[in-house]
Order: C-alpha cells, then structure tokens, then sequence
C-alpha cells in the first residue's frame, strides 16, 4: 500500500522558508502526480517542477483533488509519488480510504491540508500517509516534500555536490578546491571524493601526489559500465576521509562530450560518497553548465581585477535565475595582494555582487608554489597558515558544518604523512 509517514507538519513552520544550510538530496527519476483544488498549490507543484533537484522527475498536474484522483486510478496504474491537496478532515480520511483500493503498492502519498492538528496527523500515519503538508504551500515545500521521500533514514544515502570553479582561467581554482576538499576531509571527518574534470590538464593528481592508472576518463568513456564497483576501482586513495577520481591530464585524444556525459558517474558517486566535490574547468559547455546548475553548493574563484569581476557577476546572476530555490553561490578571492599590481578591493566586489566574498586568500608564491611542487596541501606544509584556516572556513560553509576537529599534531606529523603517501 502506501509507504510510512515521514514527517511531522509541526516540524516546518507554514510558509518557511528554507533554512540557511538546509540540504535537499535530489530525487532520482520517478512519475509524481498532483491533483490540486487551488490555482496557487498548483502553480507551487508547477514550478517544483522546474527545480533542478526535480530535474530527473516527471511531473504531471490535474485539478480535482482527492475525487480526481480516486477517479483517475481505477483504470490507470499509479506513479511512484501522488499529490492530493484537500480541505477538510472528513474529505481527507475518507478519500484516503478510497484511494487505498485502487492505489499500486509501493506508491507514495503526499497530502496537503488546511488542517494543522496532531490527531488528524496520527489517522494520516495510520492509514500510510508519506508526508502532510499544511498549506498555503511555496515552491520549496514542495521540492522538500518529494525529495524527502527518497532521502529519508531508511532510504540509500544521498552525498552533496560541491563544485568549485575558476571565474577565470589561472586564478587558482583547481588549488582551491583540492585543499577545500582536503579540509573537509581531515578537519571535518567526512568521506569526500575529489572529481578532476579537467580531462586534458588536471592537476588534482599532482596536488596529492598520486599517479593512478586509471580515472575519471574511463568512466565518462564507458558509460554501460558505470555502477558503484567500477567507480570504486577507479578511485585512488588519499587520506583516510579522501579518495580521487584523477583525470589522465593527456593530449592522446581529444575531450569532447555530451551535456549529460557525466551525470551516471556523479549519480553514483553520490550513493557512495556524503561529499564530492568537483573540480570544474574554466570552460563553457553544455556539461560544465549542468554541473554547476545540479550541483548542491557552488564556490567561484576570482582574482580581484576586472575580467574576474565581470565573469564573477555573469556567473553569479545565471546560478541565481537557474536555481532559484537553491542558496546564493559563494565566491572568495583569491591571490590578493600581488606586489605593484593595481586590484579590485573586496568591497568593490562586494558592491557588484551583492554579497561579500567568503574570504580573501592572500598572494603567498613561495608557500603555493612549495605546495605544488611537494605534492602537498597547505595545511600539510604550514598548520597554522592563515590560508589553511581559509580553507577550513570554506569547507564548513559549503557543507553546513559549523566546528571542525583539529588534528592533533606534533613536530613529526609532516614526516609520518609523507610516509603514509607511498
């Protein structure tokens, strides 16, 4: 019949908006139904239908509600979701129980009511009820709803995306985003994978010192092949928390793929993986755009002078119109403070973009270029740099991860790690 209760209507205040740091796992492919009574809960369905976390859903809305419903079912097979928005309690239960005779087992039922009361709750739960929500509804109740289906206790985990990229070519952002990932890992304990989708000349290979013999390019290559052992027999370990899916960084063929080359491969890392983190070239394609579009959380990397203001601001303003129900994107700058060059300062950024950069990484060649050179992290060379602690500010605000755990470490720590690196 009809699958468990999820939540309880209480827990959500009406009409909230989402929190600050709330993260809503995407749902996978799935048939939703909506039998709506009102214009403005379907034009809520309606345009969840055009959020990106309900990319892979398909989406149908009919006026009606419960009668619709029950009607349309007796000669027709039911989706996986239905969404029946009602408004009394009496019409509620007793709908409910004439859906119960001709609903498919294995469907899930959403209800959204006027009726905000722990009894009606309890009928809903006990009759198999998926979730109840109380209107009136906004778009992102109704993404939290479908997704929370499928993201539940019970149901396979689902990892968040991180995508990082360059607001222009050479402003550090592969460098970023390694020692971003780096910090999630070791200072936050979580398990993250970092994609290189720099296929031609990725670096993330040589950032960690790993030289493995295959990658992310005989993924994208294989597509058939895709599931969740072969993506783990391509990945190289790291640290502990760490693994990379490296690119060959070769010119033996030439890299050019589909919008959806990529989406097997991120599918299945994140039912393997709580973090990826990807490392997006400074290119615009129909892939990278979907990347950044369906990511989770979003960083752009700029320098602080003009192009990079430009690209920062155009960047900024398509995310926004794409992903309307999703957080802002953060940026930072990066390279600050080269000697004799005139910069934008952060305020002037900040004016343009309308918010303030997460942080400002100052120009530091000696330390970065000992980091490249050595196969290492800043936080490996220098714990107490100001950059490490940078990156750990990134890594909680991109996963929604207040404290981090410190390492304990001591004058022989640099040694020791090298040792564990070969």
């Amino acid at each position: 019949m009809i699958s468990y209760a999820r939540q309880n209507p209480e827990a959500q205040p009406e009409g909230a908006p989402p929190p600050a740091e709330d993260h809503i796992a995407p749902a996978p492919r799935v048939s939703v139904q909506a039998f709506c009574e009102t214009v403005e809960t379907a034009a809520a369905v309606q345009s969840a239908g055009e959020d990106r976390r309900l990319a892979k859903a398909h989406l149908k809305i009919q006026m009606g509600g419960m009668a619709a419903a029950v009607e349309a079912y007796r000669t027709a097979p039911t989706p996986n979701v239905i969404i029946l928005e009602t408004e009394g309690r009496t019409d509620i239960l007793t709908g409910l129980d004439q859906l119960a005779t001709v609903c498919d087992s294995g469907t899930r039922v959403i209800v959204i009511g006027r009726i905000n009361d722990v009894t009606l709750y309890r009928e809903l739960v006990r009759r198999g009820v998926s979730d109840y929500v109380i209107a009136p509804i906004n778009t992102i109740d109704v993404v939290r709803s479908i997704c929370g289906l499928f993201s539940s206790p019970e149901a396979k985990a689902v990892g968040r995306i991180i995508a990082i990229v360059g607001a222009k070519g050479g402003v550090g952002a592969s460098t970023v985003a390694h020692n971003v990932a780096w910090a999630i890992a070791r200072d936050l304990t979580l398990d993250s994978v970092v994609a290189d989708l720099d296929l031609a000349f990725g670096t993330a290979g040589l950032d960690y010192n790993q030289d493995p013999p295959q990658g992310i390019a005989d993924a994208v290559f294989s597509p058939d092949r895709v599931d969740t052992a072969f993506i783990d027999r391509l990945l190289s370990k790291c640290t502990d928390h760490l693994s990379l899916l490296a690119a060959p960084a070769t010119l033996d063929r030439v890299y050019d793929f589909g919008v959806e080359a990529f989406d097997a491969i991120f599918d299945t890392l994140r039912t393997t993986m709580p973090c990826i983190v990807l490392d997006i070239p400074h290119q615009w394609s129909g892939w990278t755009k979907r990347a950044l579009v369906a990511a989770d959380d979003i960083l752009i990397v700029a320098a602080p002078d003009l192009a990079n203001l430009r690209n920062t601001k155009n960047i900024f303003d398509l995310l926004k119109a794409a992903r309307p129900n999703d957080r802002t994107p953060l940026y930072c700058l990066n390279q600050v403070g080269v000697p004799k060059r005139p910069e934008i300062n952060a305020s002037e950024f900040a004016k343009a973009i309308e918010c303030e950069p997460i942080v400002s990484i100052p120009f530091d060649p000696q330390m970065f270029g000992a980091a490249a050179n050595n196969g290492q992290m800043i936080a490996e060379i220098s714990e107490n740099h100001r950059s490490t602690e940078m990156f750990r500010q990134i890594a909680q605000r991109l996963t929604g991860r207040g404290e981090t755990k410190k390492p304990r470490g001591s004058f022989l720590s640099p040694l020791i790690d090298k040792f564990r690196s070969k």
